[in-house]
């Protein structure tokens, strides 16, 4: 599903108008955008949490030249799905 597939869906679920639908998606796309820029957690109870977690510098491989490389640290935004979402895939 893509993202115009899910505003499709959002507006369909819950009655709304696909211009309607698309403001509601982007907003929350922005606001978990602006969450997690400042460092905070965003806990959906029941869907999942984001947060940003920090990964070390490491050294690795150059899967092309076989030669090591140094891979410097960095900060990435993680997902952990809820109980509630967990339970729909299983």
């Amino acid at each position: 599903m893509n993202k115009t597939d899910f505003i499709g869906a959002v507006a369909k679920t819950a009655g709304l108008t696909k211009v309607d639908s698309k403001k509601a998606v982007e907003a929350f796309i922005k606001t978990v955008e602006g969450a997690v820029k400042k460092g905070d957690k965003v806990a959906l109870l029941g869907f999942g949490s984001f947060s940003v977690v920090k990964k070390a510098a490491r050294k690795g491989v150059n899967p092309k030249t076989k030669k090591p490389i140094s891979i410097p640290a960095r900060k990435v935004v993680k997902f952990k799905p809820g109980a509630k979402l967990a339970k729909v895939v299983k």
